[in-house]
Parts: structure tokens; C-alpha cells; sequence
């Protein structure tokens, strides 16, 4: 019998079949040779299954039906990939082994452990743990194939997390979307990440601008011109600052110090994912998505780059020789000339900030492989050359500079003087450019600049030779006073956003927290796309220009959070203290089922919170703007995919068949009935209210209006309850619709957003005639 091979994705498995059985015949869901039957997985064929699946009664979101929390959890075959799902149940029938090809990492044991349990597959198992596609690592990977077992720690960790995430997301999204009459999505990810946008908008809003005052001189020795800026307090005054310049201008003075340094700057760090997103983003303009998409084509479709899902930026010893066979294979491309200058001695092992084993966890930096590149597309062109150059520049000495310091003295008033001369442009050569700037993001490395223009040190870049006499006068040729005014944080772009979720926690005053997320941050590189892609999906964050702003209805997500008391799933602090314990459930060092009964408890907790909160209006977002009013569940909320890999977000999107208007009893209060606006307009004998119909409330009397936000009874001050939205179930309702809701009892089909972005038939139903309660049913379910 044969050997099944279970492939994450079609061009992965064609790949291998074609190293380890080149004249394998072509079935189209596999590939059958002599020794193996090579199939895939079309990425997630599986998911946890949706709470109605384990009692119908969860079809309609009710906050009393809250926590669920299933005794076991079961699977959910994809509908779009079921197909092929049979196809490896039938294929492996007829095998006596499988090996898992799917990717190395977390996610890919999920894949291939989901498959297993579905086809309650009983054949002995092999891991094929590889991180390029290129012949020789398919062959090398092959013959050092382990046990399944190796990695059954691992598994339980990719199962422990898609648990944890099912449990926050489905529980979290239907308690405050039930409370607050809106479709809110909430996730272990996802939201804190959507805190780091609101906190930073609301710096923003908050910083008070101030103006301030810069004196900068321009000097002369000889032939050596240079400029200086003024050393001493901030300040504040343009009088005190113009009468500064006018003391100093035309003055002779001395250098009171003078210092040349030598320094080095050493080419940046090897590219992992959120790195080459981040610099993709703030070069070619991509977003996170877009990059991603890019570099999986280039290494699954073109196999010219390594496995790019990768959170490493260094390589292990045994990577050196693929790194130099790459570098032969470039000297016959466009990049010839550039080989020619590199020295291949520079890229060794004991270069640490190339090769640190300690480092590399599932996979090595993303390299270029040993194959020449063709049939690019511009996108992917751009991105493989940026790979490239940054392979290039470590096979470069390092670019050499001396930075000259000088403190000048006129009148008294000392003014500082920083020039950094280019003495070898080194690796900078690759970039073509001789200055400081060659085009890379320079947080990349080391620390983070500082965002206030105010606190940046001005540095003068020259190629040519700087040089002074510190014991020969200066004179002050010329000399001014600069406004300039404090700058407030900027706002994130996606590259800035990806870089704070990359260090989100490392701000933590519980060590172990911020060790665990130290070289995480909030989700992988494999999600952090999916994740930013997810906020605006849901109507959470939008794009102007290159900024990434929250939107008013992210904005009352965040508040609501934080308000019921759940500060830590707006925080990183979550998110570290299961990285933390996922980690030693990979490594053996923690029991996974722990775990998952300490996040079932958590899930419960925060259904008890919300259940206390006083339910709230929330914006929808529309194009021009958003407007607060009742709460609205627009089709944006529910656009996430339950399949592909997991953003750390569920519930809201897998909405059910049936929603219904929870806590309308609440909204129908006093209180809500001044939300909807008809209080003020019912105040008078107005002829500009519009009479819908008379109260379907048994034995009121009373009229229903149309308010600013809703229509309400005309005698709520008789205590009426009767109230219903404008704007429900993420639609505008016209009076038309909701005369037809009171006299009827339910609409004809309407055509409604769906909690997965498309959009769908269905009715609304007036199910309670006292307070207004609504529930939608859509068609066919």
C-alpha cells in the first residue's frame, strides 16, 4: 500500500509530487505515483462547529441563553471545501501511512489535526517540517521526517488557542450585541488591537498644542560653513528668542568642544513577516493583506522565496549554504553587479546578527531561494526585489561615518553642531543611495524615534570632508529665530499599527507577561493582516489616505468594553498570559485542558458583566460620517470568515439564522424613549410629527410617532414602553415599514445585510406588542 501525503494547499502539494514522484498521474484533487498519493487541504477544511449546531435554540442571539459553553466541542465541514474533504477520507482507505505536509507552525498542526479527527484516521503518522518549497529542502525534509508524536505538544496548543478563541469571541460578541441592539464583534486579538487605535485617536484629540522657539545660527571658519542650533531652555517667548538671534548675529565667538567620532551602521535585520509588511506599507504603499497575499504567491506559486509566514529575522547554521547558493544564482540576473561586490566570507555563522539558532523558531528569516525568478508581476517584483537587496546587504561590510560634534560659543549663548560624514557607504551601496536615508523604515531597528519634532536631535549629512580648528574663532554670519508648535502622536498607518502589535506588551510591569509577548506582540504573523482587515470589515477602524482612524462605532466598542469592567480584553494583558500558557503547552510544560476550563470561567465572566451594564446607543458607520443613535447592526459588524487562519475573533461572525432585539423591555424605558428623540418632539402640540399608527400595546389608546431616532407612543408618560428603532438590524426602517410591523405583526421580504457582508432576504417580526421587541428571520433558515 501507499503513503498518503497531506499538503496544506494545492500548489504545495503539486510541488512536493513533483520532487518525490515526478511521473505521479494527475487526478485533479491528488496526484497518485508509485510510492505516494499526494492531496491537499484547501487551507481550513474544518472549523468549530457554530453554537446552533449544538441546540437550535442558539440560532436567535439571547443574552439569557449566555454562556454557552459546549461539554465538547465539535467540527464543522467547510460547504465550499467538503469536496475534497471526501477525497482524503477515500484516499486514505487506501494507504497505510500519512505524512502531514501542511505548514510547519501552529496553524498548520490545526489543519491537519482537525482532518485527522473528522476521518477518525488511524494510520501511523509523519511530520514534514520544511520552510521553503525548492527541491533540495523537499528532499532533505523528507529524509529527516519525525513521528507525529514530536509534535502532539504542539498540537494541543493549536487546539487549546482555537478553543480559547471560540469561547471569548462567540460568548463576548453575542453578550454585547444582544445588550446594546447592535452587531458587535469581540475577540482576544481584535480588540485590543482596536484599543491601540482609539487610545491613540483620543491622544490625538487631547494634545494641546504649544508654540515654542528655536535659535539657529549659521557659522563660518575659513572655508567650512556650518550651522548650530541654541542649547538652553524651551523657549516660549518670539521676543526673548528674536532678541537672542539679534545678540549673537555678526558676533565672533569660539568652539568650546569639539569631538570626531568613528561609527559603523551594520545593514538591517533580515525580513520576517511584519517587518517586510511594514516596510512594503510605508514604501510601495501595500497593506498588511496585500503583502502577504504577494509573498505567499512568490513562495508558493513561484517558489523564489522562502516560507514567508515567519516571525524570525535570523537563520540557523544549517541555512548559511542555501544563503550563498542564492546569492550564485543571482549573478546571473540583474543583480549581477551587485554580486560581484559581495563578499560571501561577511555570512557565516558566528555573524550574529545573521545566524542565532536561539532565535529561529519554526522558521528561518525570509530568504530568496536558489531559483531564478520569472514571470513576475509588478507587485511581486517589488517585494522580491526588497527581499533581495536586504539578502545582498549582508554580504556588504558595513557603511563607515564620522560624526562630528561641535559646541560653539557666541556671546556667551552655546549653540551644538552635529555632522555625520559618509566615509564608505558600505552595504548602503545595494540601496544606491550615499545618505543616511536609504529608503528602509529605520525604527527597524534599534530604538524607536521619538514622534515630537522638538525632541529630534538635527544631524547634518555631508559626503564631502568636515573638518574645524577648535582653537581658531568662528564668526556667527547669520542667525534666526524658528517657530515651531508640539506635535501630537501621529496616527497609526498600517505599517505603525503592525509594529505596536508587534511590541504591544512590552510596557507590561509583570516581567512574565512581557517576556511571554516579547517576541509575539498580539497575534502572529500569519493573522496580524486578517486582524487589521477584520476592523475595518466590521465597521471598527477605515483608511483616509495611509492612516488607519477608528471609526465612532470602534469608538463605543472600546468604551463599552471597558465600561462593564473587562478593561483586560481591551489590553494586551489577556493576550500575554495565553501566549504565555500556550507556549509551555507547546513545549510540555502545561496541560492544555487547564487552560481551557480557566478561559470557559473567564467567558462566563464576561457575560456577567455585560448583563449589569445599562444598554447603550451605537453609531453606525456611514459613508461621510457616523452619527450616534440607537444601536444598529450593520452588515459590516459580521464580515469575518470562520475558515483560513483565525484572527482571534468569533461570534459575531457567525451570526445566526435569527436575531432578536434583546433588552427592547430596557430601551423602552423613559430613558430610551428620550433616546429616540420623541420626548422633544411630543413636548408640544407639533404638527410636524408624523402619526404612524395608533399603539399596538393591548389597552394603551395611544399614537405612535416618529421621533428624531425612533417611533415611540404618545403616552409614555402613562407609562407606555412601546419603542422601535429607526434603525434595527443594521437598516433604516421607514415609516411605511414599520405601519405595516403594528398592523401586520411582521414586513414581506426585505432585502437585509447579513452578518457575512453579503446580503439577504428576510422579515421582521414584531414578537412582543407591549414594548416593541423585534426579531429578524431570514429566508430559508
Amino acid at each position: 500500500m501507499k503513503t498518503l501525503i497531506i499538503a496544506e494547499k494545492p500548489d504545495m502539494g503539486r510541488t512536493i509530487a513533483k520532487v518525490i514522484e515526478p511521473r505521479a498521474v494527475n487526478h485533479r484533487t491528488y496526484l497518485e505515483g508509485e510510492h505516494y498519493i499526494v492531496t491537499w487541504a484547501i487551507g481550513h477544511l474544518l472549523t468549530l462547529a457554530e453554537p446552533e449546531h449544538y441546540d437550535a435554540k442558539y440560532k436567535t442571539w439571547r443574552l439569557e441563553d449566555l454562556p454557552i459553553i459546549p461539554p465538547e466541542f465539535h467540527l464543522k465541514a467547510n460547504p465550499r471545501t467538503k469536496d475534497q474533504l471526501q477525497v482524503i477520507g477515500e484516499l486514505a482507505r487506501r494507504c497505510r501511512a500519512v505524512v502531514n505536509a501542511c505548514d510547519a507552525g501552529r496553524e498548520g498542526q490545526l489543519i491537519f489535526s482537525y482532518i485527522e479527527q473528522h476521518l477518525r484516521l488511524k494510520l501511523p503518522v509523519k511530520r514534514l517540517w520544511i520552510s521553503d518549497l525548492t527541491a533540495e529542502t523537499i528532499r532533505s525534509g523528507f529524509a529527516q521526517m519525525k513521528d507525529a508524536a514530536a509534535y502532539e505538544s504542539l498540537t494541543q496548543a493549536a487546539r487549546a488557542r482555537s478553543i480559547a478563541d471560540w469561547l471569548v469571541g462567540m460568548n463576548g460578541s453575542r453578550a454585547f450585541s444582544t445588550k446594546h441592539r447592535a452587531v458587535l464583534s469581540v475577540g482576544r486579538v481584535q480588540t485590543p488591537v482596536l484599543a491601540l487605535l482609539y487610545d491613540r485617536q483620543k491622544e490625538i484629540e487631547a494634545f494641546d498644542s504649544q508654540t515654542f522657539y528655536e535659535v539657529e545660527a549659521q557659522f563660518t571658519q575659513d572655508s567650512t560653513k556650518y550651522r548650530g542650533l541654541w542649547q538652553g531652555p524651551r523657549l516660549t517667548e518670539e521676543a526673548k528668542a528674536a532678541e537672542l538671534a539679534a545678540k549673537v548675529k555678526g558676533k565672533q565667538g569660539i568652539i568650546t568642544s569639539y569631538e570626531v567620532k568613528d561609527t559603523r551602521e551594520y545593514p538591517y535585520k533580515l525580513y520576517d513577516l511584519t517587518l517586510l509588511q511594514r516596510e512594503a506599507n510605508a514604501k510601495l504603499g501595500f497593506s498588511a493583506k496585500k503583502t502577504l497575499d504577494v509573498a505567499q504567491a512568490l513562495y508558493e506559486k513561484h517558489k523564489v522565496l522562502s516560507y514567508p509566514r515567519t516571525n524570525s529575522n535570523y537563520v540557523t547554521e544549517q541555512n548559511i549554504p542555501q544563503m550563498h547558493k542564492a546569492l550564485d544564482m543571482l549573478a546571473g540576473t540583474s543583480y549581477g553587479a551587485l554580486v560581484s561586490g559581495a563578499d560571501r566570507r561577511l555570512v557565516h555563522k558566528n555573524n550574529k546578527s545573521v545566524c542565532n539558532p536561539a532565535k529561529v523558531e519554526d522558521h528561518h528569516a525570509i530568504l530568496p531561494t536558489a531559483k531564478k525568478a520569472s514571470g513576475l508581476s509588478a507587485d511581486e517584483q517589488k517585494l522580491y526585489d526588497m527581499v533581495v537587496r536586504r539578502l545582498l546587504s549582508h554580504y556588504y561590510p558595513p557603511a563607515l561615518y564620522k560624526m562630528h560634534t561641535v559646541l560653539t560659543e557666541i556671546e556667551k549663548e552655546p549653540f551644538k553642531t552635529t555632522v555625520k560624514q559618509l566615509l564608505s557607504m558600505g552595504w548602503k551601496v545595494v540601496y544606491d543611495t550615499g545618505s543616511s536615508d536609504d529608503g528602509e523604515e529605520k525604527p527597524a531597528r534599534g530604538k524607536a524615534k521619538k514622534e515630537d519634532d522638538e525632541e529630534k536631535e538635527p544631524v547634518e549629512h555631508m559626503t564631502g570632508e568636515f573638518r574645524v580648528d577648535a582653537s581658531a574663532p568662528v564668526r556667527c554670519r547669520d542667525a534666526a529665530a524658528k517657530r515651531k508648535e508640539t506635535k501630537p502622536p501621529k496616527p497609526y498607518t498600517e505599517g505603525t499599527l503592525l509594529k505596536a502589535m508587534e511590541s504591544a506588551g512590552r510596557q507590561m510591569e509583570e516581567d512574565d507577561l512581557r517576556e511571554a509577548m516579547k517576541d509575539s506582540g498580539l497575534g502572529t504573523p500569519a493573522t496580524r493582516a486578517s486582524t487589521i482587515e477584520r476592523l475595518k470589515q466590521v465597521g471598527y477602524a477605515e483608511m483616509k489616505g495611509k492612516q488607519l482612524l477608528v471609526t465612532p462605532k470602534g469608538r463605543v466598542a472600546v468604551e463599552l468594553i471597558r465600561g462593564a469592567g473587562i478593561d483586560v480584553l481591551a489590553s494586551p494583558e489577556m493576550t500575554g498570559r495565553w501566549e504565555k500558557r500556550l507556549s509551555e503547552i507547546a513545549k510540555g510544560q502545561a496541560a492544555d485542558q487547564e487552560f481551557v476550563e480557566q478561559v470557559k470561567r473567564f467567558s462566563a465572566s464576561i457575560v456577567d458583566k455585560v448583563r449589569q451594564q445599562l444598554q447603550q446607543a451605537v453609531p453606525d458607520q456611514e459613508k461621510g460620517g457616523a452619527k450616534r443613535g440607537p444601536a444598529k447592526g450593520r452588515a459590516a459588524a459580521g464580515k469575518a470568515r470562520t475558515g483560513g487562519r483565525t484572527t482571534g475573533t468569533a461570534g459575531a461572525s457567525q451570526a445566526p439564522s435569527v436575531r432578536k432585539n434583546a433588552a427592547a423591555g430596557a430601551a423602552a424605558s423613559n430613558r430610551g424613549l428620550k433616546q429616540t428623540g420623541f420626548q422633544k418632539a411630543s413636548g408640544s402640540a407639533s404638527t410636524e410629527r408624523q402619526e404612524i399608527a395608533a399603539c399596538p400595546r393591548p389597552g394603551c389608546g395611544g399614537i405612535i410617532f416618529f421621533g428624531t431616532k425612533g417611533y415611540g407612543c404618545s403616552h409614555y408618560k402613562q407609562g407606555c414602553r412601546f419603542v422601535i428603532w429607526k434603525n434595527s438590524f443594521g437598516k433604516p426602517l421607514s415609516a411605511a415599514t414599520v405601519k405595516t410591523l403594528i398592523l401586520k405583526g411582521k414586513t414581506g421580504l426585505l432585502t437585509m445585510p447579513q452578518p457575512d457582508g453579503s446580503a439577504g432576504k428576510a422579515r421582521i417580526l414584531l414578537v412582543n406588542p407591549s414594548t416593541g421587541e423585534l426579531e429578524l428571520q431570514v429566508e430559508g433558515k
